[in-house]
């Protein structure tokens, strides 16, 4: 059983059942669930499948192509192919793939399954003008052919496939983008596994695993939250060592200077302009930086944003992904600490993470938030507002702001917290602040809402009528 994915399910169904040649780019980040959905989308009726050979532990270039050619090679031979010898370039390698696909043609729909191309594409190669000349001068004059291809590599997919200028301009028939699970999901994958969670614990673990499937496919049962937190990324033996390097390698160019730019980011939830990044890890500002900003937002790791108050052509960078983030706090310094998840989820050394953490949860589920304040159907921007302060002036820090077409701004402040949430008379105090300095920089016709994002709801008391709408963790996982 697959949980959610109906959207995704529905439209390679309906692709396989077309009548014409289809030409299919499935991307996303790694782990998401890519390869997992169509194999079970399209079981048993895949024709051909192979996946390229990660390069993480591989050094040389020309080593590289080799283990690339032999992989394919040995996929033919097991799915049928006779009487060829292993080839020496791709143009011999799809050639034996187009006699392989002939050789088995019944006239029914083949299905030709390309798992982590990007792989395959080694420098100095010649792979992508080979895989040009295999859809344009061979597949695409096959009515019943439907070439699937994926990758993590997203920049690799959308710069080559979805943005080709050369032979591959405009290939593409379909491109679906898979994303991790929502909180909805990730309570459909407990109850579909028959884990017991409760949705305070859930939200946790999308607070430390980003609802990235594979990583909670790692959950057992009979074990707390924090016991499988433990299991999975600390202690001797973990599950994951070493994800955070290995996820980096296998999926950007310049692994490095991907998580230089991620390290920085991890240090301010508000983010960083370009200038800042490059100032903070000495990646010039250029192509280099440019190709790696854009690389780790398509690959979903971090987003790009314009903050409020600044010129539109004021740029932010914020860290989005939330296994990174946790990653970088915790299991880097504690790895070996086996006990570290249960001995310290509810201590004042995670309280600031847990803050953190929530709000990034929140930014990953606008759509359920303006359902829950029913403004699903108007027009609306995100954004946050940081001003500094000074000796006159108290400083404003505001995570999110919904700006909305209907004149009215939704300041969100979001808080994490084990039972209602309780407003002091201090914490007042500082919301009127940031609502009036909200306020003076808006039309008269505009109006602000102070709207509360909270686990259990806000504790009815003294200071709470400040509060015009509430969203609680239950309106999260719808």
């Amino acid at each position: 059983m697959i949980v959610g994915r109906k959207e995704e399910i529905a439209e390679l169904n309906k692709l396989y059942y077309s009548d014409r040649p289809e030409f299919v780019a499935v991307y996303g980040r790694r782990r998401v669930g890519k390869t997992f959905l169509i194999k079970q989308a399209l079981k048993d009726r895949i024709t051909f499948q192979h996946t390229g050979v990660s390069p993480v532990d591989q050094t040389s270039d020309k080593s590289r192509m080799k283990v690339q050619l032999e992989s394919f090679y040995y996929a033919l031979l097991n799915q049928g192919l006779e009487g060829y010898k292993q080839p020496k370039s791709w143009m011999e390698a799809f050639f034996q793939l187009e006699q392989l696909l002939q050789h088995l043609d019944t006239g029914e729909r083949q299905v030709v399954f390309i798992d982590e191309l990007p792989w395959m594409d080694t420098p100095r190669s010649g792979f992508l003008p080979a895989f040009e000349n295999f859809w344009n001068g061979w597949c695409s004059g096959r009515d019943n052919i439907m070439l699937i291809v994926c990758g993590s590599a997203t920049s690799w997919i959308l710069s080559n496939l979805s943005r080709n200028k050369g032979g591959l301009y405009g290939r593409l028939t379909a491109e679906i983008k898979l994303s991790p699970f929502t909180l909805r999901e990730c309570e459909e994958y407990f109850e579909h596994t028959q884990i017991q969670m409760s949705q305070y614990d859930i939200l946790q673990s999308y607070m430390v695993f980003g609802g990235i499937p594979y990583y909670i496919s790692y959950f057992q049962k009979g074990l707390s939250f924090e016991q499988n937190v433990d299991k999975i990324l600390f202690g001797s033996k973990p599950r994951l060592r070493d994800e955070f390097n290995r996820l980096f390698a296998a999926i950007f160019n310049n692994p490095e200077e991907s998580k230089k730019v991620v390290r920085q980011l991890a240090t301010r939830h508000a983010g960083f302009t370009r200038e800042e990044i490059s100032n903070a890890t000495g990646i010039p500002l250029g192509g280099g930086l440019t190709n790696t900003l854009a690389a780790l937002v398509e690959s979903d790791f971090i987003m790009r944003y314009n903050p409020y108050g600044k010129a539109k052509s004021v740029e932010c960078y914020k860290l989005m992904d939330n296994f990174c983030l946790f990653w970088l706090k915790y299991v880097k310094a504690n790895a070996y600490d086996a006990g570290f998840a249960n001995d310290n989820m509810t201590s004042d050394i995670m309280k600031a993470w847990h803050g953190v953490a929530f709000e990034e949860v929140c930014w990953q589920h606008i759509e359920q938030i303006k359902r829950a304040l029913q403004i699903a159907g108007v027009k609306s921007s995100v954004s946050a507002w940081s001003v500094k302060g000074d000796d006159e002036q108290e400083g404003v820090q505001i995570d999110l702001l919904i700006l909305r077409d209907d004149n009215v701004v939704n300041l969100c402040e979001m808080k994490f917290a084990s039972a209602p949430y309780h407003i002091s008379k201090d914490e007042e105090m500082r919301l009127r602040h940031r609502i009036e300095a909200l306020k003076s920089t808006l039309s008269p016709k505009q109006t602000v809402h102070l709207t509360m994002i909270t686990t259990y709801g806000v504790a009815y008391g003294k200071h709470s009528g400040i509060v015009q709408k509430e969203v609680t963790m239950e309106n999260l996982f719808k």
